[in-house]
């Protein structure tokens, strides 16, 4: 890594990528007639610092550490700003990224992608928390990413003018309380240069595990059953005990090792009316997860902490208990529905809760203790986390202003974590980075749909399945989301099922199916029995970062096997053969192809595949040890 300056342009030259014309951003816009008010070099690091008429007797400085020969830190911040200066955000802009074929665009929460995104298909694309870019000279990449996230929301946009890509890297400030004049510091920027792309990944994700605050939580596989992909909203008592007295029925004749049992959204009448309960549940929550319980599973309930139905009884008595629009005074609305699809519930208009009022703090903390310690819940399910990070300050109007939306989202995560104590928690529509240290498990994807193709379609999984493997089991469980068994009542082919399913459990995180375990076929109940008895202990996308390529590829280490799955993603027949030492495996003395009834011997030479359209195929290996 080398420092580049060209006519008091700075920077950064990695072997074949470069990022030139390093330049301060203020509230999303260069520094206007900023100048260069002095450099330090020393040592092992570079230093600059900018003045601007906006900044007063302020200023911005940024500083570049060269740690080895390919790694460096990167921080800036701003000095002595004047008292009346409202900031909302700051970082640094790079005019030119050089040699660079395609780049990630990491998305901030489950529902919100990532991806791989061609360098001449930039047209403002935003990401979050680091990208990397691939180079195009030859197999090396370089990550740029932060090693925190419980402070700051922190982008990366990239555009492309005149045929020039650039990159803007932004810490979003959100107008923070500045105490007397304390400079306005970003977290540290890891800039590193590598050869494997999801190695790359993997090694980011073990900075910021390094330094979270508090340490990642590492759990016993997540697995069991969820009632939404099956009875969605249309739950009762009656057709829970169906389902559970089936689940145990088979559970104990098939010896499944099912530890969580869980009821999703459906039970409650409105969001944020937490502790009402709808007349299908006549003896209430506690009988029926005490119920849960007897029959060897962990009880679980879902639920929407930051979110609040304009019908819900909480906000008719509260109304000052949700963010307001800045510049209406209206309740801040991320979600309506005013025509004829209704979610289920009566609301048109979903607000968030205000988690800086004391008393919409103190009654959500009081919801998490009840179904902890009174409802006896042991498996915490929180969905469309999103809505307590997605507005800052420019936007949203707290009751206590002063603190950045991620201060905000993480001290009510911290109060629901203390709350709970060792429960399992699963983020759902949740923040990937702020919750480090406090989740569980985190959703990876959106939700699991009927088609293949579609808004809630298998892509959104096979995606974000393969860009998000490199956390799983290092910063949080990954959670693909449900398996779908089921033989009906669903618009996917027997291959597009096999390839989902097995796809989604050889991850090696979360578990979970919603269909009825005791109406299973025997081959979909073999199926199921094979994902539940393999230890996974690591799973690979060795082939990551190669675009348009159809097949996904995936190397799986178990505790009882080894092997390597492929997947035909397109609608086109296709034929592949690949060297094992490409995939990092050493030629194996026998491969076998799994089926649901039976192991079929294959050639070892190469590792060949014919599969036709959403097909996929998994192989085992006769020598486990040597596979990466």
């Amino acid at each position: 890594m080398k420092i580049l300056e060209t006519q008091h342009a700075y920077g950064i030259a990695f072997e074949t990528i470069v990022l030139r014309s390093m330049q301060p951003l203020v509230n999303g816009a260069a520094l206007a007639d900023a100048r260069l008010k002095w450099t330090r070099d020393k040592a092992n690091e570079m230093a600059w610092c900018y003045a601007a008429p906006a900044l007063g007797e302020g200023t911005f400085c940024i500083a570049l550490t060269r740690e080895k020969e390919s790694c460096g830190t990167l921080r800036y911040w701003l000095e002595n700003l004047p008292d009346d200066f409202v900031l909302d955000a700051f970082g640094i802009h790079f005019a030119r990224v050089e040699n660079v074929r395609a780049f990630f665009r990491n998305g901030y929460y489950s529902w919100d992608g990532s991806e791989y995104v061609e360098s001449d298909a930039a047209n403002e694309v935003l990401g979050y928390a680091m990208t990397q870019l691939l180079s195009n000279a030859r197999d090396t990449n370089v990550v740029i990413g932060f090693d925190r996230h419980d402070r700051f929301q922190q982008t990366f946009t990239f555009s492309k003018i005149d045929d020039a890509l650039s990159l803007t890297i932004q810490t979003l400030w959100d107008r923070k309380t500045r105490v007397g004049n304390a400079a306005c510091e970003s977290e540290t920027l890891i800039l590193f240069e590598y050869a494997s792309v999801e190695d790359a990944l993997r090694e980011w994700a073990k900075h910021v595990a390094a330094h979270s605050p508090i340490p990642p939580r590492h759990v016993e596989r997540i697995i069991g059953w969820c009632s939404w992909y099956n009875l969605y909203a249309s739950i009762t008592q009656e057709n829970i005990l169906e389902h559970l007295r089936g689940a145990q029925t088979i559970a104990q004749r098939e010896q499944l090792p099912l530890r969580v049992f869980q009821i999703d959204d459906g039970f409650t009448p409105e969001m944020g009316d937490w502790l009402e309960v709808k007349p299908q549940f006549p003896r209430g929550m506690k009988p029926l997860l005490d119920e849960i319980r007897a029959a060897g599973f962990v009880p679980g309930l879902w639920i929407a902490p930051f979110m609040v139905g304009n019908r819900s009884h909480l906000f008719r008595e509260h109304p000052d208990w949700v963010v307001r629009e800045r510049a209406t005074g209206e309740p801040l609305a991320p979600m309506k529905f005013y025509e004829e699809f209704r979610w289920h519930k009566r609301s048109e208009e979903y607000y968030i809760l205000d988690a800086t009022h004391p008393d919409a703090f103190e009654y959500l903390s009081r919801v998490f203790r009840v179904w902890r310690n009174e409802w006896g819940c042991g498996y915490f399910k929180t969905d469309f986390m999103q809505f307590g990070s997605e507005h800052g300050a420019e936007r949203a109007l707290y009751h206590k202003e002063g603190m950045t939306r991620i201060e905000i989202w993480r001290r009510v995560a911290e109060m629901i974590r203390a709350e709970i104590g060792d429960a399992l928690w699963l983020g759902c529509g949740c923040p990937l980075w702020a919750s480090v240290g406090l989740v569980d498990a985190v959703r990876i994807g959106r939700d699991v749909g009927v088609t293949w193709d579609g808004e809630h379609a298998s892509k959104s999984l096979l995606r974000d399945g393969a860009t998000r493997n490199f956390a799983n089991g290092i910063l949080w469980q990954a959670d693909p989301d449900c398996i779908l068994l089921r033989e009906r009542f669903h618009y996917l082919s027997d291959a597009e099922i096999s390839a989902l399913a097995l796809f989604g459990g050889l991850l090696g995180g979360v578990l979970m199916t919603s269909d009825a375990l005791d109406e299973l076929s025997a081959e979909r109940l073999r199926l199921w029995k094979f994902l539940l008895d393999a230890k996974i202990t690591a799973c690979r996308f060795p082939l990551l970062g190669r675009l348009n390529d159809p097949v996904l590829l995936q190397t799986i280490r178990a505790e009882n096997f080894s092997g390597v799955f492929f997947l035909n993603t397109g609608d086109a027949r296709i034929v592949r053969e690949y060297e094992w030492s490409a995939l990092g495996i050493e030629p194996p003395e026998k491969v076998y192809e799994w089926t649901p009834h039976a192991m079929i011997p294959e050639t070892v030479s190469r590792a060949m595949v014919e599969l036709e359209r959403h097909a996929s195929k998994l192989v085992l290996l006769s020598n486990p040890k040597i596979l990466c």
